[in-house]
């Protein structure tokens, strides 16, 4: 059978949405209880969603009894500080799974390369339901900062830099793709990250809002594309050796340093 997925995602698996027009006060994110969990650099979250309406970031599959990244139960103290991003979440009326705030501090080029990763957000899901995609807001204008995609980790040429600035909407299948934020700034980035269920719903939320499959790319100097890539492989035999001391064997050695 399959999953319901989204027709909007089916050709490039990404989709820049035209900008979000609505001020927020910046009291909603700021104001917010975080949580230190790892993801792609530096960060903390604050979760509007949680398993059971905790101020939880853990993965809904490692409770009891698990389930797929859906149906997310609202922070009663979250959403009182932050009811703007809860509407913002709600908009496309696609169901919510997690919810969170993510605060990401400045990083390097090769740190988000190295930080590439996947979501495992369809674990557990049900055949026959919707693919769960997810939905990023930038809350802070980060206009040198890029959300950096790659369908192979290791592979630049398969990457694609999309910009981050104030009220950019982004929607991405980020179980097809490895990805990381490369942030610039001088302060914390912060966006709103929603789980939305692909359905008629997003696919309706999208197209309403010009849901573009081929939008603007950053460029970069190949020789910075180069550099990170060494130093990606540098850092992953590093992992590898330090691991291997301790008898656990984590990944093959890289082409690089094999």
């Amino acid at each position: 059978m399959g999953f319901i997925t989204s027709d909007a995602l089916a050709e490039t698996g990404y989709v820049i949405l035209d900008d979000h027009s609505a001020d927020v006060d910046p009291a909603e994110w700021l104001g917010l209880e975080y949580v230190r969990w790892r993801s792609s650099g530096i960060t903390r979250f604050a979760p509007l969603t949680s398993y059971a309406g905790d101020v939880d970031c853990n993965g809904f599959w490692n409770h009891t009894p698990p389930r797929t990244d859906k149906d997310g139960v609202w922070v009663a103290s979250q959403i009182a500080i932050a009811p703007t991003l809860q509407q913002w979440a709600l908009e496309p009326g696609a169901g919510v799974g997690r919810c969170r705030v993510i605060e990401l501090q400045p990083n390097e080029y090769a740190d988000a390369v190295y930080n590439l990763h996947q979501d495992d957000n369809n674990r557990l899901n049900d055949d026959g339901t919707g693919w769960v995609v997810r939905g990023f807001f930038n809350l802070t204008d980060d206009t040198e900062s890029m959300l950096i995609l790659r369908s192979d980790r290791f592979d630049p040429a398969t990457e694609v830099r999309l910009p981050l600035r104030a009220g950019s909407r982004i929607v991405v299948d980020t179980q097809r793709f490895w990805h990381a934020v490369w942030h610039r700034g001088t302060a914390p980035r912060y966006a709103l990250i929603a789980s939305w269920t692909s359905g008629p719903e997003l696919d309706a939320y999208i197209a309403a809002h010009h849901g573009d499959p081929h939008p603007y790319t950053v460029t970069l100097d190949p020789q910075v594309v180069d550099d990170a890539q060494v130093e990606l492989h540098r850092r992953i035999e590093e992992r590898r050796k330090a691991f291997e001391a301790q008898g656990i064997v984590m990944e093959p050695p890289t082409p690089l340093y094999g």
